[in-house]
Formats: structure tokens, C-alpha cells, sequence
């Protein structure tokens, strides 16, 4: 693929800047009605195939996890999210932008996350309304 495709893909694709991959099994926790159904749609697309729900009983390569203020803990889910992960996995934590219903402090999600052992690697834009933090898990 040459790189102007890349790009176009990457502006129809919003999933195509979190690096998923095809074959990758992706578990999704927390869907509500207010999730970005552009963005599952191009996981889906990337990874070819469906992403697994709550109730799925392997391990996954990501886990994508949609969290809001007034969804609980934030340690207690990410502790939850490892436990569904290959080790060395990645959880995708998306989270609503600032000034939107269920807003994250940037300093709450960095204290969960090393509460929780897994290190941030990096923060994006993943829509209208969410934003992303890529966290990687260490071995078990």
C-alpha cells in the first residue's frame, strides 16, 4: 500500500492510529449507547472480524475499554481489563474529552494506571467525542 493510501485510510479509519492489527482479538468493556460506533466499525475492519464482548472466555491481544466518571473505579476496571489480556497486551482506555459528560482527569487516569501496574504509553484524539490512552501491561 503506498503511503497516500495510508493516509486516506487513516483519515476514513479512525482505529488505523491505535495500531490494531488483522487477526487481533479485541474485547470491548463498557459499550453503552454513547460509544463511537465509527471507531468499533474500524476495529472490526482492521482486525477482520468481531469484537468480543464482556462474556468472552479467553484471553485477548487489546482490550478496549470505554470508562466514565460515573462508571466506578477506574483501578478496579483496568485491574479487571488485565486479567482478560495476553500477557505483554495492550487496553486501549477511552475516556470522554474535555468538557463532555463522564470527563477523566488526565492526573486520575495516570494514578489508576500505575495503581493498577500498567505504564501509559501515549494519549490521542480517537473521535467527536473520546480520547484514548494506550496502556501496556507488564508480564505475569
Amino acid at each position: 500500500m503506498s503511503a497516500t493510501a495510508d493516509h486516506a485510510e487513516e483519515r476514513t479509519n479512525p482505529a488505523v492510529r491505535l495500531g490494531f492489527e488483522p487477526g487481533q482479538v479485541v474485547q470491548e468493556i463498557g459499550y453503552d449507547e454513547d460509544v463511537d460506533q465509527d471507531l468499533r466499525e474500524g476495529i472490526e475492519s482492521l482486525i477482520g472480524q468481531d469484537i468480543v464482548d464482556e462474556d468472552y472466555d479467553d484471553v485477548a491481544d487489546v482490550v478496549v475499554l470505554w470508562f466514565r466518571d460515573e462508571d466506578g473505579d477506574l483501578t478496579d476496571a483496568l485491574v479487571d481489563a488485565i486479567g482478560l489480556l495476553e500477557d505483554g497486551g495492550t487496553i486501549w482506555l477511552l475516556t470522554p474529552k474535555t468538557g463532555r459528560d463522564g470527563y477523566i482527569e488526565p492526573s486520575d487516569i495516570s494514578d489508576a494506571a500505575q495503581t493498577a501496574g500498567l505504564s501509559m504509553a501515549k494519549s490521542i484524539s480517537v473521535g467527536k467525542d473520546w480520547s484514548g490512552t494506550r496502556l501496556k501491561s507488564g508480564k505475569r
